[in-house]
């Protein structure tokens, strides 16, 4: 008997004493207490976040849906922050392991806030997408991600601090590691800054036909940090550096509002006047009454000069369209039309010729 005293003795010496000088009663009560925030954590999920969803799915505006997906995890987050609190507060702890414990409260309340703050940034995208004439739907994305990371590094400095980690000499070591980097890494900064220029200046964007002289002609897929992915009319994928983008005239096809017709007719030498005139007022003729062109910005048919070998008939106009299958059409659809007009008032086109005359001795 007296070895199962000594043992009830040395359990009960355990159980009063407990963990780090709280008894087991306070610790029991305590994650009792922690654990009926759990509890309160799934009601949150199954109730309250899930009303708002189906709320949200009954208006037209995406930004609420937005909203109440990014809360979702600070929501879930915010009973064990309090869970944590309730159930320290009520544990007497000794006055250094209070102050430990008081930092983890800290800790957890910095990072419900960061996290709250950087789940909102993502709503924020639904506002600045509505200021269209001002930014891109890329640069858009970069600011978001930017605020994100930005967000982050603050978040992190900030519980650095919570546990006396001073963020002053890390930040200077950063710095001139950052030197170094840059130094090693010039183009990669060129091409980022070269790139929030495109987008800043509405070069292109996404799904516009662009061309580079020499360099790049096709349709953008992709705007990135450091690089461009351009598909080619031959189907393959160009990665381009931004820096080319910068330090090259972009021609941006796609923003055409008109395509131009700018032709030269050559007619023999022995077409007449009258049959000159009649070319040029059938052809401007038909150009002026058809749909196919725009002839606001202005049209010209005129004889131009007497080449080598032809008179020359210049024909410029602009058409209504700025898609590029259509213009294919409206040219084909006027050089039938040119070469109907000719042929019907009785005319030839010529081709270059050379006359050789031979002298007889």
């Amino acid at each position: 008997m007296e070895i199962f005293n000594n043992f009830k003795d040395l359990f009960l010496s355990v159980w009063n004493k407990g963990i780090i000088g709280v008894d087991f009663i306070q610790i029991l009560v305590g994650l009792a207490i922690f654990f009926v925030f759990l509890v309160f954590r799934g009601l949150i999920s199954k109730l309250v976040i899930r009303k708002l969803e189906i709320i949200s799915k009954r208006t037209t505006n995406k930004l609420d849906d937005t909203f109440v997906k990014a809360m979702d995890g600070p929501a879930k987050f915010l009973p064990i922050v309090l869970g944590f609190f309730f159930a320290s507060y009520y544990i007497s702890f000794a006055e250094e392991t209070r102050l430990f414990v008081d930092n983890i409260n800290r800790t957890l309340i910095t990072i419900l806030l960061f996290w709250t703050i950087h789940q909102v940034i993502e709503p924020i995208s639904y506002v600045l997408s509505g200021l269209d004439k001002l930014l891109t739907r890329e640069l858009t994305g970069w600011i978001i991600k930017s605020l994100k990371i930005l967000i982050f590094i603050l978040g992190a400095a900030a519980v650095l601090e919570l546990w006396g980690i001073k963020i002053g000499p890390i930040i200077a070591g950063l710095g001139l590691f950052g030197v170094a980097v840059a130094l090693g890494a010039q183009d990669l900064f060129k091409n980022l800054i070269s790139g929030i220029l495109v987008l800043v200046e509405k070069r292109f964007k996404i799904g516009d036909w662009i061309i580079v002289e020499d360099i790049i002609e096709g349709i953008v897929e992709k705007i990135g940090f450091r690089s461009t992915v351009v598909r080619k009319f031959d189907k393959s994928l160009a990665i381009i550096p931004n820096f080319q983008f910068a330090e090259n005239a972009v021609i941006n096809v796609s923003q055409k509002t008109n395509w131009l017709i700018s032709w030269t007719i050559t007619l023999q030498y022995d077409t007449t006047i009258d049959q000159l005139k009649k070319i040029r007022d059938k052809i401007e003729d038909y150009i002026n009454k058809h749909e196919d062109f725009n002839t606001s910005v202005g049209v010209s048919v005129r004889v131009d000069k007497f080449a080598d070998s032809s008179i020359d008939m210049y024909v410029r106009c602009f058409t209504k369209t700025n898609r590029w299958s259509e213009y294919l059409l409206v040219k084909e659809r006027l050089a039938l039309n040119i070469k109907e007009i000719v042929e019907g008032n009785k005319a030839s086109f010529a081709f270059p010729s050379q006359s050789i005359y031979v002298e007889k001795k």
